[in-house]
């Protein structure tokens, strides 16, 4: 189960630094972009990222 944690951790870290290495200007729009909703806007994304990411786990889990 921990290999499972560490696994997942160092693939979010791998898509994260990507992401600031390879476009830093679009992390910026992208920043803006966010501040610029309202909080229950921001609030919501943030939930429909967590249940597609509980539903991407489970369907690894099960497929495996």
């Amino acid at each position: 189960m921990i290999e499972t944690a560490f696994l997942a951790l160092g693939l979010v870290l791998i898509v994260e630094g990507l992401i600031y290495a390879l476009a830093p200007s679009l992390v910026e729009q992208l920043l803006d972009a966010l501040r610029a909703l309202p909080l229950s806007a921001r609030r919501n994304l943030g939930l429909a990222a967590l249940a597609l990411g509980v539903a991407l786990v489970w369907i690894a889990k099960s497929v495996l």
